[in-house]
């Protein structure tokens, strides 16, 4: 029933970010090995009211914004909340929703960790143009080549 944001979500990311904080660290392209901290942290989500929950939830820990915030920037570790639980549920429509621009900047902005999270149901769209499918096949491929961890 989430539209426009998720606490399901919001848990989520919190707990993983927790995590990442309290036991992981990264090494960069010069070799220098360092504990994660809340600067290498970047949640992305598509909508503001997602993105407002993440950030009262994660209280510091991180840098919450939508795509637009942080064009052009990068971090070890991206989280990209989808917030919307199907694809008939989102407010703004599959072509927002499902951006391949929003998904590349999510996605790319990670120099280490990119990790989706969102409801199973956005893999199963029920598609109605040529235009949907590629939007939705940029979407399924990227789980295609991830590694699912679930609960």
């Amino acid at each position: 029933g989430n539209q426009r944001e998720s606490p399901e979500e919001a848990d989520r990311i919190a707990s993983l970010v927790a995590g990442l904080l309290a036991s992981a660290s990264w090494t960069d392209a010069d070799g220098v090995t360092r504990r994660i901290s809340p600067d290498d942290i970047l949640v992305v989500a598509p909508y503001n009211a997602q993105v407002d929950l993440l950030a009262e939830r994660l209280d510091g820990r991180a840098r919450v914004g939508t795509v637009d915030r942080f064009q052009g920037r990068e971090a070890p570790v991206v989280f990209y909340s989808m917030a919307t639980s199907t694809p008939d549920a989102a407010p703004r429509g599959m072509d927002f929703l499902y951006s391949l621009n929003r998904l590349n900047v999510a996605s790319s902005r990670a120099r280490c960790l990119a990790v989706v999270v969102a409801s199973p149901e956005l893999f199963f769209p029920e598609c109605r143009t040529p235009h949907q499918m590629r939007l939705a096949n940029a979407f399924c491929r990227f789980r295609e080549l991830a590694e699912e961890v679930g609960d």
